[in-house]
C-alpha cells in the first residue's frame, strides 16, 4: 500500500493513496505461515503430546462417525425412541 505524506501544521499526515485488493490474501498468508511454523516448531519439542492429540482426535473423530452411521440406519422413529429409553435410564439412574 503506498503512501503520501502530507505536512500540514507542523504534522505529517499519511494519506493512502492508492488500496490493493490482495491486501488481505498476503495477511492471511503470512498468518497461515506463522501458524505452520509454530506447528513444526512445538512438533519438535514433544512428539508423545502430539501422538496422544492425536490419537484421542481420531477416536472422537471415529465414534461420531460411528455414531451418525448408526443414526441413519436405524431410521428417524426408531431413534426418537432409542433417545427416550436412554433419557429413562439416565434419568433413573440419577
Amino acid at each position: 500500500m503506498s503512501q503520501k505524506i502530507i505536512e500540514k501544521d507542523g504534522l505529517k499526515i499519511r494519506q493512502l493513496t492508492e488500496l490493493r485488493t490482495n491486501t488481505a490474501k498476503e495477511h492471511m498468508d503470512a498468518m497461515l505461515k506463522r501458524v505452520e511454523y509454530f506447528k513444526q516448531k512445538n512438533l519438535e519439542k514433544s512428539q508423545f503430546n502430539s501422538f496422544i492429540q492425536n490419537t484421542v482426535v481420531k477416536g472422537l473423530s471415529t465414534l461420531l462417525s460411528l455414531k451418525t452411521n448408526i443414526d441413519k440406519a436405524i431410521g428417524e422413529k426408531n431413534l426418537e425412541k432409542f433417545h427416550d429409553i436412554i433419557e429413562n435410564i439416565l434419568l433413573f439412574g440419577l
